[in-house]
């Protein structure tokens, strides 16, 4: 190891000089000694393709519907396994480091690495979904229809709101559609969890200046100030959308569970 990395299997950091062991097919990299408790089956890294470091999201989608990027649906997968107890998901911050490792690790890895069982924190986890969405060259929603996703949350009639809401979703790129249905759903299910404290407002307040975001790469600072509280209303509209609006774009859930 020339540079220090965490190991895949124990998470524990893998110091320069040492011997690691390398998976060829996935580019999982461990200790030896841990090579015994290595996750199987592996999952093929992408040879088609090598993953940005940053794009939109169409860039990390699969080839084929739903085009839910697998960094996406592996951290979601995860997260439902064993964070749905955790008072304050998503609020509560991951350790930052970590949370910047783990993101590098999968998106080196084209979001196949099977391995987010080792990572102790769940909060962890949480940040990596959270830094990749921000990470985006553009918000979910996209420049192009974020006026239009602010203009329909501020319709004040529920059912006309719900109506142009639905039709600018439907609008969206498959891929931020089809994700945007997929974290929809996986925050409503975090919403109905008594012990994560986190409600509609809440998920809104964190996710809002996310998924969201504002109409250009470079707002003014008077736009910022306006969209934020925008921002949070647009995500609680979205939340209370019926469950199969959603659910219609996705699919059954199962089949994108890695």
């Amino acid at each position: 190891v020339i540079r220090p990395e965490l190991c895949g299997v124990c998470g524990c950091r893998i110091r320069f000089g040492k011997a690691a062991v390398k998976c060829r097919q996935c580019q999982l990299l461990l200790h030896p000694k841990c090579r015994g408790q290595c996750p199987s089956p592996c999952v093929p890294r992408p040879r088609h393709r090598i993953w940005p470091q940053e794009g939109v999201l169409a860039d990390f989608a699969p080839p084929k519907p739903p085009l839910v990027p697998a960094l996406v649906v592996q951290c979601v997968t995860e997260v439902e396994k064993r964070g749905l107890t955790e008072t304050g998901l998503y609020r509560v911050p991951g350790m930052e480091q970590l949370v910047r490792e783990w993101k590098r690790r999968l998106l080196r890895a084209g979001g196949a690495l099977p391995a987010l069982s080792t990572v102790a924190d769940i909060h962890v986890v949480c940040g990596v979904l959270k830094d990749f969405l921000r990470g985006l060259k553009e918000p979910l929603v996209t420049f192009s229809l974020h006026p239009a996703f602010l203009q329909a949350a501020d319709i004040p009639d529920d059912a006309a709101c719900s109506t142009a809401l639905c039709h600018v979703v439907s609008k969206l790129p498959p891929a931020n559609r089809d994700t945007l249905a997929f974290l929809m759903l996986h925050l409503l299910r975090v919403s109905h969890s008594p012990d994560c404290k986190m409600d509609v407002l809440n998920l809104s307040r964190v996710f809002g200046p996310t998924l969201v975001g504002h109409g250009s790469a470079n707002p003014t600072p008077l736009a910022i100030m306006e969209d934020t509280p925008r921002q949070c209303k647009v995500v609680a509209r979205l939340l209370s959308l019926p469950l199969d609006f959603w659910r219609g774009f996705v699919g059954t859930e199962q089949n994108l569970v890695p």
